[in-house]
Parts: structure tokens; C-alpha cells; sequence
């Protein structure tokens, strides 16, 4: 096996940019509550699945239901939500397909209070550009304490 055939194909700069811009609007949507458009970064049958959940969110109307219940159960209790990306990687799939991989902490800060890590997560993203724009196709979060 040669090294070429070890590593994944890499993307260009472009493209690396582009995601990391997809996840930093992507997240700051949904850490503003804005549950709605938030679900409107997911394809139209786009599925959000994750060990901490028995069943994946599929569509958009149940990703947004999904969503929105458990940002309104933090708001209930005071608990601002951050989402934090990092060491992220992206593969391209194609002219308008990619894979996404990156590190996601979430941080809690209650009204008052101290900030604190609630988990350290995987999140792996099938993305696919749609109308000119990235969509997450199928968004896989694995919990590191599950």
C-alpha cells in the first residue's frame, strides 16, 4: 500500500474554508437559539443521529422539533449553550459532496454562574452543497462519555 492510498484526499484551501465557515454559522444559529434556521443548514431529508439519542432526527421538521425541545428546556433552566469545533477535517466527495469531521465541546454557563464542559463530542457530517450553499446530509454525533 502506498502513503497516497493511507491518507485521504485532502481538500483545497477553498474548500476547507467554506466548511469551517458552514460550522461556525451553523453553530452560532443554533447557540442563539435560532432553532429554525439552524435546521435549515440540514438537506431536506437530512438525518441528525447520535448515540445519546435512541433515534436519529430525520427531516427537517424533526430535526427542528427535536431541536427546538431541547433549547427550550435549557432556556427553562438558565443555561446559556456554546458549541466549540476543532482539529476539524474535511475530504472532498466529489464536486459538490464532502465529509466533515471534527471535535465539538459544549460548554454550559448558567445564568450566574460558572461556565463549565458538559461533553466532549465526535461529529462526523456528510455535506452536500446545494443552490450554491453546504447542507449537512447526515450529521453522526458520538458523545465521548457514551
Amino acid at each position: 500500500m502506498t502513503v497516497t492510498e493511507q491518507v485521504p484526499a485532502t481538500a483545497t484551501a477553498e474548500l476547507y474554508f467554506q466548511v469551517q465557515q458552514f460550522y461556525a454559522h451553523q453553530m452560532q444559529l443554533l447557540d442563539s437559539g435560532r432553532v429554525r434556521e439552524w435546521a435549515e443548514t440540514f438537506t431536506e431529508d437530512g438525518v441528525f443521529a447520535a448515540n445519546a439519542h435512541p433515534e436519529p432526527a430525520v427531516g427537517r421538521a424533526g430535526i427542528t422539533t427535536a431541536a427546538q425541545a431541547a433549547t427550550d428546556a435549557y432556556a427553562a433552566k438558565g443555561i446559556q449553550r456554546r458549541h466549540w469545533l476543532g482539529m476539524v477535517t474535511v475530504e472532498p466527495r466529489g464536486e459538490d459532496a464532502a465529509f466533515g469531521r471534527c471535535y465539538a465541546v459544549v460548554v454550559e454557563t448558567p445564568k450566574g454562574g460558572q461556565a463549565a464542559i458538559r461533553v466532549s463530542t465526535l461529529c462526523e457530517d456528510t455535506l452536500v452543497r446545494e443552490n450554491g450553499r453546504w447542507l449537512v446530509q447526515h450529521r453522526q454525533i458520538t458523545r465521548d462519555d457514551l
